[in-house]
């Protein structure tokens, strides 16, 4: 048995990387901010709540899941919030600047933290069968300027250095950490945009002429779920359409 923690899973990417998961066998614990369970959400899938910004709600929600299961073996730091209003940049909040900042890096930090010290504890238990991972959504917005949301990027950013500094500390550990950098993905965080993003699409912004999808961050990050990319740290997989590549 191989179990799951996916944060802000409840839709969304999120829920492709927790379905797919399911689908391949994996015990997943679909997590989100809500208290309640989400009405989608098969009765055979385990939700527990948590908002990844509070210490008390990380702690609760690893022990729900070792009270279910006695172990974690992957990790899937998906829980992300864009800012409540796009402003310019010299408009920006400090309020807005800290609550993105809070949930996106804060909160994705110290789960790691707190993740992967259980996984050494489960390691030095004489766990059976012990190859535990941890994968990191970030975003194409850690190396993109995107004046009017500014705090978004900064946070992605920081999400970067979070996998990498991660991927230092725990690869000499057994634990290989990996970042999947989503692009234009049809969501509901993209439908404001959506307008907008289709007509750059279609003059030619992505090599690959549409929409992400959620299957397809999901993919990726079960290529880093399944073994096969244990022989690398820290690696970047951009699910993103060719939006990283430079072109004239």
């Amino acid at each position: 048995m191989k179990v799951a923690f996916v944060t802000g899973s409840s839709r969304g990417i999120g829920r492709g990387i927790a379905d797919l998961l399911h689908q391949e066998g994996w015990q997943v614990v679909y997590s989100g901010t809500r208290p309640e369970r989400p009405e989608t959400l098969p009765e055979d899938r385990m939700y527990i709540p948590c908002d990844i910004s509070s210490t008390q709600a990380r702690e609760h929600a690893l022990k729900q899941t070792l009270h279910a299961f006695g172990r974690i073996d992957l990790l899937v730091n998906n829980a992300g919030v864009a800012p409540l209003q796009r402003l310019d940049l010299l408009e920006m909040t400090e309020e807005s600047f800290d609550r993105v900042l809070g949930i996106n890096l804060r909160g994705t930090m110290f789960m790691c933290q707190l993740f992967a010290r259980e996984m050494l504890r489960e390691r030095d238990a004489g766990l059976a069968d012990w190859q535990p991972r941890i994968v990191n959504i970030g975003s194409m917005s850690a190396y993109t300027s995107s004046t009017s949301r500014g705090e978004y990027c900064i946070s992605k950013a920081g999400v970067g250095m979070v996998t990498k500094l991660f991927a230092d500390r725990l690869a000499s550990e057994g634990i290989p950490v990996f970042e999947v950098r989503p692009g234009i993905i049809d969501t509901d965080m993209t439908k404001v945009v959506h307008d907008r993003y289709e007509r750059l699409i279609a003059d030619g912004l992505l090599p690959v002429k549409r929409f992400g999808q959620p299957e397809d961050v999901a993919r990726m990050v079960l290529a880093c779920a399944s073994g096969l990319l244990d022989y690398s740290a820290g690696q970047v997989l951009d699910a993103d359409g060719g939006f990283c590549l430079r072109r004239l």
